[in-house]
């Protein structure tokens, strides 16, 4: 019984909400005056025969809705506060557009004779003069975050950056502004300098610094925040990124050797089938019957294993300079691994697994040189470092 109550209930309310959703005038009535007129321009618009509920609906909504409008305009005016100028300079231009989408539908009579009377408002000039001020507004309050800007506030430097591209809103040239503009972001743009030290007491390949160095600043930037691998004379850094390494383990050269054999059943030829009695087996057309031989074959392999690895690791410090503190540390690690297998076998080659051919006719290579695997974890460690700076300053 309560289910079917609800079932009913929910669609009275269905029919309910239908009915208001195609009655502008209930519109009206809940004060959505812009959707009254929206829903009566719709239904009026190319008809050759109107309704005299949507001409009225129109003329009713329009009314009251420019008359609301009007009033709030003028009284945010009345208030004497420049940021109100935003505002008004929207209820106009909504004013605007509104008797632009009627005006098309001039004169609007109803099929049964009816005229609809709509009061125009003289906006243009006072979409104009609201323009100006709001405009006005953002400029001179873009100058006052950017005076804090220049005080060495950033945050108020971006501020300022975003209040005078309020202004584009308006006008896409306005005095200049975008001088201004320019000042504000690079007044508002943090500067990272990325350092290295060297702490673990082992003497770095050459080239080490230039190879971490070669890293792509792109990700790690954003359009407040630029990052530089080498310092740039005059320029004072916000933060300093140091990349300090604390330890370089380079592991001895391995060689180790495992023999193992492979074993498989092949089908080779094939073979009678006999019967009880030895004789050879014959099908009911009287052929003989024959099968496939099975035969097992056997590989024995010698596996030489060639390893040599190499470990970076130390730590990423965050510095304000601004404080001289360090703010964050995150630890990095990096591994580089030589690893080479090289295999002969004796035996059949038909019981090669697919893993044992893939290492027979490998030679044993040269070893490489300790500064060469280190340098290979020098490329391993370049996006952990980005990653993990992007993450710290971000975060």
């Amino acid at each position: 019984m309560p289910i079917n109550f609800r079932s009913i209930l929910l669609a009275v309310m269905t029919l309910l909400l239908a009915s208001a959703c195609t009655n502008p005038q209930k519109l009206i009535e809940r004060g959505d005056f812009d959707g009254a007129i929206s829903m009566s321009t719709r239904k009026l618009s190319g008809k050759k025969k109107k309704k005299a509920k949507y001409v009225k609906a129109l003329e009713d909504g329009f009314e009251r809705a420019t008359n609301y409008d009007m009033r709030k305009a003028r009284s945010l005016e009345k208030e004497n506060r420049p940021e109100n100028w935003v505002e008004i300079n929207r209820i106009y231009k909504k004013i605007q557009r509104r008797q632009e989408l009627i005006e098309p539908l001039l004169p609007l009579y109803s099929s049964d004779g009816y005229k609809a009377d709509f009061k125009f408002v003289r906006v243009e000039g006072l979409v104009e003069k609201s323009k100006k001020r709001a405009a006005e507004f953002y400029y001179n309050e873009g100058k006052r975050m950017l005076a804090k800007g220049r005080n060495g506030n950033k945050e108020a430097a971006r501020d300022a950056y975003r209040l005078f591209e309020h202004i584009e809103t308006y006008y896409r040239r306005y005095k200049d502004k975008d001088e201004l503009m320019r000042e504000a972001h690079e007044l508002g743009t943090v500067y990272v300098l990325f350092k290295m030290k060297n702490n673990s007491r082992a003497i770095l390949p050459r080239d080490f610094e230039r190879e971490i160095k070669r890293i792509s600043v792109h990700d790690m930037e954003s359009m407040w925040r630029v990052v530089h691998l080498s310092p740039q004379s005059g320029l004072k850094y916000d933060f300093d990124v140091v990349m300090n390494l604390r330890q370089i383990d380079v592991s001895p050269e391995r060689v180790k050797e495992r023999e193992y054999e492979d074993v498989k059943t092949i089908e080779d030829g094939w073979e009678y089938v006999l019967d009880s009695k030895g004789n050879v087996l014959k099908d009911s057309l009287g052929n003989d019957v024959k099968q496939p031989r099975k035969i097992e074959v056997r590989a024995r392999v010698l596996e030489v294993l060639q390893e040599k690895s190499a470990v970076v690791s130390g730590e990423l410090e965050f510095y304000d300079n601004h404080t001289r503190k360090l703010i964050h540390r995150e630890p990095i690690t990096a591994e580089s691994i030589f690893e080479n297998y090289a295999a002969t076998f004796k035996g059949d080659r038909r019981a090669l697994s697919k893993e044992s051919k893939k290492k027979i006719g490998n030679s044993p290579l040269p070893f490489p040189t300790d500064e060469d695997l280190v340098l290979q974890a020098a490329d391993v460690l370049k996006p952990i470092i980005k990653s993990k700076i992007r993450r710290g300053l971000d975060g």
